[in-house]
């Protein structure tokens, strides 16, 4: 695994160990910098973290507290606090 990579994944583990720790805007920074590190090294976002974070602000989406989920025809709605949505088949 490249550094970059590694340093993607590192970043997503604490923008998730801070978004449960209620730290909002640390976890918010860690996916710009996440996203950043991505765009300059022509890397694609992990799963986690591309599913996860709100396009519109870069917030980490946890359901139930700064998200909602929910199912329609055959997607995965993920509503943000801020109201931009997110689909996804399953």
């Amino acid at each position: 695994m490249s550094i970059p990579a590694e340093r993607i994944e590192r970043l997503t583990d604490l923008a998730h160990a801070a978004a449960k720790a209620d730290r909002m805007d640390r976890a918010r920074r860690y996916v710009r910098l996440a996203r950043r590190i991505a765009e300059r090294n022509r890397l694609s976002l992990p799963t986690r973290l591309d599913r996860f974070t709100c396009d519109a602000c870069d917030a980490y989406l946890i359901p139930g507290r700064n998200a909602r989920v929910r199912t329609q025809s055959g997607h995965v709605v993920l509503t943000c606090s801020c109201g931009a949505q997110k689909r996804y088949p399953y």
